[in-house]
């Protein structure tokens, strides 16, 4: 079950990402939509970065029975991503969830050799997504 508290005016593509959430673990989570300046307070008091974010994940111990963890995700973050390449808000919107998802299953983009890219990208085949918020930020910096 994926527990939302969603603080902002998006309607959810609640189908699909409770589809790819039960693909990859039963365990539940916590989603949490929220606006700009929510993220930036979030970002600043738990990471020590003070500007907002598009997405945070938050993992939780591995106790029996205990949720997966939470998904924060920024609501404009969501708005403008989508206008600025032109897909739809639920695109961009399922695959920030995907990126937070992940995370919270342990991958780490930034040290693991490729592998959330690659789990990334059989999840947007799968549900036929535009390009992961990986394959873009790579394609920037090249």
């Amino acid at each position: 079950m994926i527990d939302i508290d969603n603080q902002s005016d998006l309607t959810l593509p609640i189908n699909i990402i409770t589809d790819i959430t039960q693909s990859l673990s039963k365990r539940d989570l916590e989603l949490l939509i929220v606006d700009e300046e929510q993220m930036r307070l979030i970002n600043a008091e738990h990471r020590g970065i003070d500007k907002s974010t598009d997405v945070l994940s938050f993992p939780f111990e591995e106790i029996p029975m205990a949720p997966l963890g939470s998904i924060i995700i920024n609501a404009q973050a969501v708005l403008s991503v989508a206008n600025d390449l032109g897909h739809t808000v639920e695109d961009e919107f399922t695959l920030l969830y995907i990126h937070g998802l992940l995370h919270l299953l342990g991958f780490d983009h930034e040290i693991d050799g490729g592998e959330m890219r690659e789990k990334e990208e059989a999840l947007i085949k799968a549900f036929n997504l535009p390009k992961s918020l990986i394959v873009r930020t790579q394609e920037k910096e090249v």
